[in-house]
């Protein structure tokens, strides 16, 4: 009851014209950019970040949730129309999608993701309501030892689930741990990584390091590879769906909702795996198993929903934890501390009004979504027309203002440039970007911790171990890390027996 109260305060708070306003401008403008090529969802809120910046913390997290959403339902868009997926999670999205498009469909298959969405992310924030403040009760009872423990868990879990290998992910690691020790140790005083740079004595500006990775290094990364390709736009009418579309699309939404936001919420876990789970199972279930690979709307309805459940599920420990599980959410994380605000276990009671205004929020932007998406989506297929060198060119360019526009400074403008050359470089040697963004924003919690568990056990290095909690993460993180190699030496022993059962 306490949570619906603080819910329904949070209504109050939403529901003003301003603050509708502000929602209203966020998905439109969310859903213009996400809408464009190459650009996914974490682009989308790292280049918008900076035009929340002169607002109230409540009014640009409002706006954040309606470029939240719009840039989720833009990335879709993209997917089924030019095959031209922004983020790994739209992938599947796309095997379906844009077969569905090109058999003629692409009203169809537009308005399953959309509803999907709406379905998916009303269920996703309704469960977030419910988990987020059981997990907060939980967080409040764990000492610096844990949260230690929990932070390298998210270390372990994003380098080992995400990027081509598990040294690339470590690598990318690395360099966000060492972006983020530029500036004054809190506890010695002294600078480190500053060359003599008074500028820098304050560290990198999270804001920079997101738009430079993020908005700089994709635009120049999708600029490079696809400015020959300057890709097919299929037509779309107004998105509707008849009466066997809709009999094939509901059971999907709720599947999807089911693998997305439990997995989303896990802190190693992310939008890809519960995407594919749930394409297998909608091509397993269904009853036209021969559509699939053909335009089955089944494949867009479930990996949708699973999509945008999994959206909602990921701020569960972000919120509650302070812990990132995807690209979208360390960006989010990001826009935070750019205010001051840090979350995790105290954000419930320091800045209770902000965090159910953002939730009852949520559930407003998802509404708008729906409502402007389906009338508009004419319009945003027109914006894929758009020519690429004028489209890139027009990235950078706000990506620049935005980062200026944080600190008022020259040098973030060369930072800037060589964040984006790093990104660019990441991509081209396939390091995964999400690592070196949650090193950034976690590796000085981390120390933090750690030097605190030290303290509190007069340097004893047992100290950083703890209690039964640290002891279930660290067998946790035990597992990830041995998990491939007890898989990979399994192999070999079976293929072993094989071979040796077909020489007798």
């Amino acid at each position: 009851m306490d949570n619906l109260m603080n819910l329904m305060q949070g209504f109050g708070d939403v529901l003003t014209p301003i603050n509708l306003l502000l929602a209203l401008v966020g998905v439109i403008v969310g859903t213009a950019v996400g809408v464009l090529p190459g650009i996914g969802p974490a682009m989308t809120v790292a280049l918008l970040l900076p035009i929340t910046y002169g607002l109230e913390p409540v009014q640009a997290f409002i706006m954040f949730a309606g470029i939240f959403y719009g840039g989720m339902y833009g990335g879709s868009t993209t997917s089924i129309l030019l095959n031209t997926p922004g983020e790994s999670s739209s992938v599947v999205t796309a095997i379906e999608g844009n077969k569905m498009a090109r058999a003629g469909r692409a009203a169809q298959a537009l308005a399953t993701a959309a509803i999907g969405s709406f379905v998916a992310g009303t269920i996703g924030t309704v469960l977030l309501v419910l988990v987020a403040p059981q997990v907060v009760k939980f967080a409040i009872s764990l000492g610096a030892p844990d949260y230690l423990a929990i932070m390298l868990l998210a270390f372990a879990g994003a380098t080992s689930v995400l990027g081509s290998s598990r040294i690339r992910g470590f690598a990318a690691l690395l360099l966000g741990l060492v972006i983020g020790l530029v500036g004054i140790d809190k506890v010695t005083g002294q600078q480190r990584l500053t060359f003599g740079v008074p500028q820098l004595a304050d560290g990198i500006d999270v804001v920079v390091v997101a738009v430079g990775i993020f908005a700089v290094g994709e635009a120049l990364w999708v600029a490079a590879h696809l400015r020959r390709n300057p890709g097919t736009v299929i037509p779309v009418g107004r998105p509707w769906m008849g009466k066997s579309d809709w009999r094939r699309s509901w059971k999907p939404w709720l599947r999807g909702t089911a693998y997305g936001f439990p997995i989303g919420a896990l802190p190693a876990g992310g939008a890809e795996i519960p995407t594919f789970l749930s394409y297998a199972t909608e091509k397993k279930l269904s009853k036209h198993p021969e559509e699939f690979g053909h335009g089955a709307i089944e494949g867009v309805a479930g990996p949708e929903a699973a999509n945008n459940a999994s959206a909602a599920g990921t701020l569960v420990p972000m919120l509650a934890l302070g812990l990132p599980t995807n690209a979208t959410a360390a960006v989010m994380l990001a826009a935070f501390t750019s205010y001051g605000i840090q979350p995790g276990p105290l954000l419930f009671q320091r800045e209770s009004k902000l965090v159910w205004a953002l939730i009852a929020s949520l559930f407003i932007g998802n509404l708008f979504l729906l409502l402007l998406n389906l009338p508009l989506a004419p319009a945003w297929a027109k914006l894929l027309q758009i020519p690429r060198p004028y489209l890139y060119a027009g990235i950078i360019f706000f990506a620049s203002m935005g980062a200026y526009a944080v600190n008022a400074q020259p040098l973030d403008l060369l930072l800037l440039l060589v964040l984006g050359l790093l990104g660019f470089g990441m991509r081209r040697f396939g390091l995964p970007v999400l690592p070196l963004i949650i090193g950034v924003i976690l590796g000085p919690i981390a120390e933090r911790q750690a030097r605190m568990a030290l303290q509190l056990s007069n340097g004893n290095a047992s100290g950083l171990i703890g209690g039964p909690v640290a002891y279930v993460i660290y067998a946790v993180i035990l597992l990830l890390i041995a998990w491939p190699l007890v898989a990979k030496l399994r192999r070999k022993i079976m293929t072993k027996d094989v071979v040796y059962s077909g020489g007798q």
